[in-house]
């Protein structure tokens, strides 16, 4: 839930099961909760840090999905190393015990550096209100999911530049996009006053996020570009733009979202070291998959880079996109299409496909994933793009 502009129960708002957000999660742990969002592996929920700073316990995950409602408990909570009391690196990844349900969607994350200035939808579990009374329900009452739309205007660390000793925390540069909670009015447009950046927002979609959103997605162009972190109110030189001066989530104030691009390779190879039984070199790639009786099982393509980069010391990235054959994608596997990238002193990494399996005879079937657009390198001369097959085994009996 979030506070927003007109009450929560408008349905510009609401959000249902189908709607493209069955992946964002409440994530419990140590008696609390916040919000997450499962990634494009489908095993992994990133979230915020400081859910799980100072407390004990054991973390569980909540979907609610067309298929119902499923809670899955983590194997594995990583935060950032670099998490610290200024909010600095609020990033964390919980690792789901079992696979995600299928009708849970999954998102890549947003790798280009052009947040500032865009709209953005955002969703989370949190407090409701609205921005005139701020966060009034209980973290107690029954949760249920919303979205509204706001602005990312500003980093957190030219804010800190106009406000210095005002602002009391440090944020790291370039790792932190802010927006403010808009009325429509300037007296109440809290970074037009705090730094001379003026919009009056986006009308009756506008909204903040709330205690209990910690950790959910913004997202531009159904991808991960911020998660969830604080929220402040603030002032400068006599200007308080906050509506009640009151840090409640209110017209006026600000928050922060962790900028999921400047972290894209701690997420990745985070990832990566931790998807089960991968290949890690050619002769341990698995062509055939057997298809199970039920659940997720993984197919994975190795990409090895042996071509010419133009600099080492930059990412190469190609994208992908899974394409059917005799194998549906949504029906025998998830399709799955995003950038994929090799870091500095990375030559190869793996892309999962998630394996649907069901207890129904039919024949073997096959399907296929392309990667094309190389940037930072060459596939080679003439080669524009390269492609790998994967064909599911069934086993469920005799077909004929």
């Amino acid at each position: 839930m979030v506070t927003t502009t007109a009450y929560y129960t408008d349905s510009r708002y609401r959000i249902y099961p189908g709607d493209g957000y069955d992946g964002v999660v409440r994530v419990s742990f140590g008696g609390y909760y916040g919000t997450g969002t499962l990634l494009f592996d489908g095993r992994a929920i990133l979230t915020a840090a400081h859910l799980f700073e100072g407390r004990t316990g054991s973390a569980s995950v909540t979907f609610e999905t067309g298929s119902g409602t499923q809670t899955l408990t983590a194997t594995q909570i990583l935060q950032h190393p670099g998490y610290d009391v200024d909010s600095n690196n609020d990033l964390a990844i919980v690792w789901l015990s079992g696979t995600a349900p299928v009708m849970a969607d999954r998102y890549d994350i947003y790798r280009d550096s052009d947040e500032i200035g865009q709209a953005f939808t955002f969703s989370g579990y949190g407090r409701t209100g609205t921005g005139s009374t701020g966060a009034t329900s209980s973290n107690t009452a029954t949760l249920i999911r919303l979205k509204a739309s706001n602005q990312f205007d500003a980093d957190a660390a030219t804010l800190k530049s106009y406000l210095g000793s005002g602002m009391a925390w440090t944020p790291l540069s370039g790792t932190q996009l802010i927006a403010d909670f808009d009325n429509g009015t300037s007296t109440n447009d809290a970074l037009g006053r705090l730094m001379y950046r003026y919009d009056t927002g986006r009308g009756l979609d506008e909204g903040l996020i709330a205690s209990g959103d910690s950790g959910g997605p913004a997202f531009l162009q159904n991808k991960i570009a911020g998660v969830a972190s604080y929220t402040s109110s603030l002032g400068r030189n006599g200007a308080e733009p906050d509506i009640d001066s009151i840090a409640n989530s209110s017209f006026g104030e600000i928050a922060a979202w962790q900028r999921v691009s400047a972290y894209q390779q701690w997420i990745d190879q985070s990832l990566r070291a931790n998807y089960p039984n991968a290949p890690s070199i050619p002769n341990e790639v698995k062509k055939e998959v057997a298809e199970g009786n039920s659940g997720i099982s993984f197919a994975y393509f190795l990409l090895q880079f042996t071509g010419v980069r133009s600099d080492p010391n930059q990412i190469l990235s190609v994208d992908y996109t899974t394409r059917d054959g005799s194998a549906l994608g949504g029906t025998d596997y998830l399709a799955v299409s995003g950038t994929l990238n090799l870091y500095p002193n990375e030559n190869q990494a793996v892309i999962p496909v998630e394996i649907i399996g069901d207890s129904t005879p039919e024949p073997s079937e096959y399907f296929y994933l392309d990667v094309f657009n190389p940037v930072g390198g060459s596939f080679g001369e003439g080669v524009v793009k390269l492609t790998a097959v994967r064909t599911i085994l069934d086993d469920d009996g005799w077909f004929a």
